[in-house]
């Protein structure tokens, strides 16, 4: 059965970028000697479902960061959205997040990386995160982009692990209960 998993960075109180998108606060916290368990995480995932504005994020770096192949979520993009030297790296998908995960299961896909605040929120509400593993950047940005969201019903979760880094970035694992 596919299952999606998260595999985040958040800062202090909770944003996962500020309000206009801008994520410097963790790309300067990024410490190359610290091993914080992304290639080990990536190396079981047979893809990358992500929103638009992950998406979008995404574009503005220098180099395209992903080898696996991206399914970007969205109502407004279309493939022309997609730079040309990404054709055959993302695709666009406006189906709802259960329909999608089907459909990837019927190609053989076992485990989805879900990127994205709206998005992993949308999965977390219909019940497609096995797993997340949050990472807390010791930042406080005051506002921003939450993570989470609202939800209709609570949302268990089981405390897995918990790995702090000499940076001072703190690693929580956890399983969501169903």
């Amino acid at each position: 059965m596919i299952s999606g998993h998260v595999f985040i960075a958040t800062s202090l109180d909770g944003f996962i970028a500020k309000p206009d998108g801008d994520i410097q606060w963790l790309i300067s916290r990024d410490d190359p000697q610290e091993d914080h368990g992304y290639n080990d995480f990536i190396k079981n995932i047979d893809g990358i479902i992500m929103g638009r504005g992950t998406f979008e994020k995404a574009l503005s770096f220098a180099s395209w960061y992903y080898t696996l192949p991206v399914i970007v979520l969205s109502q407004k993009l279309t493939e022309n959205d997609i730079p040309e030297h990404l054709k055959d790296k993302v695709q666009i998908s406006k189906l709802t997040p259960q329909d999608l995960m089907a459909a990837l299961e019927t190609k053989g896909w076992k485990r989805v990386y879900v990127d994205g605040g709206q998005t992993i929120q949308s999965f977390l509400r219909e019940n497609l995160i096995k797993d997340m593993v949050i990472t807390t950047v010791p930042v406080l940005i005051g506002e921003g982009r939450r993570l989470f969201g609202a939800v209709t019903d609570d949302i268990s979760v089981k405390h897995i692990k918990t790995t702090t880094f000499p940076s001072g970035l703190v690693q929580t694992e956890y399983q969501v209960v169903r």
